[in-house]
């Protein structure tokens, strides 16, 4: 498993530590960065260019003048760089390739990093695990996601499903244990890879309220970290939010059902 970095900061007199991997990305204002964290906050500090990009490492990519971004941040690279929580940032077009290229490396080396200690091997060994999920009221899956050459998220694998998970999907569950999603749903949206991906990737607790074509129903989603290259996922239909008022915040979610965050 890989170790986390952190960093120590002044903002606003005070002295922060923060997690590097909960940085998207900073910008800088002559003397001054920005921090734009995952959540949302942006945290002030005074300190060079080069003193936070020697802090960051190689983690963090250029994008142009006075910006870092995080590589695994990035969703994608089109006329902008767009973030994996939906914000777009612009960047230097004439340094695409190079962007490109570093992206793919940074992409390449956090994922050939996950590792599978601990992890499960098999379906019994999965449902040995998730046990105390049998027989809970709400859908959940244990899914791993599947990377493309170009280390890109382009699908998942259901390891582990509840019964309730395949009453809300309508099939049994041995049609959705160990099969991607696009073999069971070819016209999958983009939009869930988006977040699964996020989570997997940076580590964070997320909630999507979506409309499921597959399924035909408004959906309460909130994905958190399981294994490395693995989250889980709740599953929640109107019924269901309810019962647990959907203005919860994701981890208060989490801890509700499962006693965890």
């Amino acid at each position: 498993m890989q170790k986390e970095q952190k960093i120590t900061i002044i903002s606003h007199r005070r002295r922060v530590t923060i997690s590097v991997r909960d940085i998207l990305y900073v910008h800088m204002r002559r003397k001054y960065a920005d921090i734009h964290m995952n959540r949302g906050e942006v945290l002030e500090t005074r300190m060079t260019y080069r003193e936070l990009s020697e802090l960051l490492g190689t983690a963090f990519i250029e994008v142009r003048r006075g910006c870092l971004v995080s590589a695994i941040a990035v969703y994608s690279i089109t006329d902008t760089i767009n973030l994996n929580n939906g914000e777009i940032l612009d960047y230097t077009q004439s340094r695409k390739k190079e962007i490109d290229e570093k992206l793919y490396r940074q992409r390449k080396r956090v994922i050939r990093g996950f590792s599978t200690i601990g992890t499960p091997v098999s379906t019994a060994e999965y449902c040995e695990y998730y046990k105390g999920f049998e027989h809970m009221p709400f859908a959940f899956a244990d899914i791993e996601m599947i990377f493309e050459d170009d280390f890109r998220a382009i699908d998942w694998v259901f390891r582990y499903g509840n019964p309730a998970l395949a009453r809300l999907e309508g099939m049994p569950l041995e049609k959705i244990i160990g099969h991607s999603f696009r073999s069971i749903f070819p016209d999958m949206d983009e939009k869930w890879l988006r977040g699964y991906e996020r989570t997997i990737l940076y580590g964070e607790t997320l909630s999507m309220n979506e409309y499921s074509p597959e399924i035909d129903a408004d959906l309460l989603i909130v994905c958190f970290p399981t294994f490395e290259g693995h989250c889980g996922c709740i599953l929640l239909n109107q019924d269901d939010v309810l019962h647990i008022r959907s203005e919860c915040e994701p981890d208060g979610v989490v801890k509700m059902l499962f006693g965890r965050s």
